[in-house]
Order: C-alpha cells, then structure tokens, then sequence
C-alpha cells in the first residue's frame, strides 16, 4: 500500500466524541500518521513486526500499522470512550491485521511481551505534548515506559524537543537515530482555542533502544 493510499484509508477515522484539554487529546491528522507509519515501513519497523501505540487515541497510529502489514498490533489507551470509537475505527478501515486495544494508563501499559513470541517491537506513538498546566513533562513519562520494552519508536513532540529526547534517550541507553519537523493541522475543539483552525509546529523522532 502507497503512502497517498494509506492516507485515503486513514482519513475515514473518525476523532474523540468529547476530547479532554487536560489529556491534550489532539487527534493526529491523517497524512501525519500516514507519513510516520510510511517511514517506519520503510526502515523495516512495521510489516511482520509486533507494534504498539501507546496513547491511541482513536487509533490512527495503530491502524496505520496494521493496514501496513504489522503481525500484531496492540493500541493502549486510558480514555474508555476514544477505545469505543477505535474499534469502530478499526471496521471502518477494514484492516486485515486485527488490533488488540487495552484499556490501560500508557506510561504504566499492562504488557507482557514474550520476545520468542512478538520478535522485535515498534512503538508509534503521539504522545501529550505536556503543554497543559498540571501535565507537564508527560512524554517523558511516555517515553520512560517505551524504553522498558521496545526495540524500536516513533514518537511526537512539541517543537524544539531534540535535545531533551536526544539526552533522554541517550540516558536510557537508546539513540535517536532520526528526526523530521511536523505540523499538526488542529481544528477548534476547546474553549483556550482563540482560531477555528491553527498550526502546531512539532518534531517526529526514530529511537532505537539498547
């Protein structure tokens, strides 16, 4: 399946019912996802792999993976109605890989991944940002679960995030090993947004983890 391809069958996922400023649940754009998810096929990071998106959301990340031809693929996500809006996601896409999706905190994701069973692992995911009072520093929460478990991630970030992922990574004994800018295309869903569309600039980052 092309990029342009995958896009098209992402653009069918429907967003959050009723998001949450405090969970800064932002839904990721259709043609980010699929960029993302076209990258780490690409690097041989998704087709045959086990992937696991934590934070799903409604499940753009997740489902990239599987329409791209992941063997198993698990979403983790703590918001219970984004899960019910997931799984009709997933029918509406029409994956063939099924999607397993937890109902879990992402930074403490319930996982038990046998590696002579799920081989290496992919994590994709876009994390808070930790732009909300109160939750600040979030995705370093998310990225401090990734490192326990994954062989490889995909993750996005605030804009201006390198050194702190790179030293981050580093520390946990991991590198990052590629780096791209974003945009996030947000559309007015709640009450601090003074603009019915803006930009959010981001960065994207590839770990590999020891």
């Amino acid at each position: 399946m092309s990029k342009r391809a995958l896009e098209g069958r992402l653009a069918v996922v429907a967003g959050f019912t009723d998001p949450t400023a405090a969970l800064e649940q932002y839904p990721t754009p259709p043609d980010l996802a699929a960029h993302v998810v076209h990258l780490a096929d690409l690097r041989g990071d998704v087709a045959g792999r086990t992937v696991v998106d934590l934070g799903a959301g409604t499940g753009m990340l997740a489902l990239g993976a599987a329409l791209r031809g992941a063997a198993r693929v698990v979403g983790v996500e703590l918001d219970r109605d984004a899960l019910a809006v997931a799984r009709d996601n997933e029918r509406r896409v029409g994956a063939r890989t099924t999607v397993d999706w937890i109902h879990a905190d992402a930074t403490r994701a319930p996982l038990r991944l046998d590696p002579s069973t799920a081989g290496p692992v992919t994590v994709l995911m876009n994390p808070p940002f930790g732009a909300q009072s109160g939750n600040e520093h979030a995705d370093r929460r998310f990225l401090d679960a990734v490192s326990s478990f994954a062989d490889v991630s995909y993750s996005l970030h605030n804009a201006g995030s390198r050194e702190f992922v790179e030293s981050f990574a580093s520390d946990a004994g991991g590198e990052v090993t590629d780096a791209f800018r974003a945009t996030f295309e947000l559309d007015h869903q709640f009450d601090h947004h003074d603009e019915e569309r803006r930009d959010l600039d981001a960065e994207a980052f590839r770990i590999e983890w020891g």
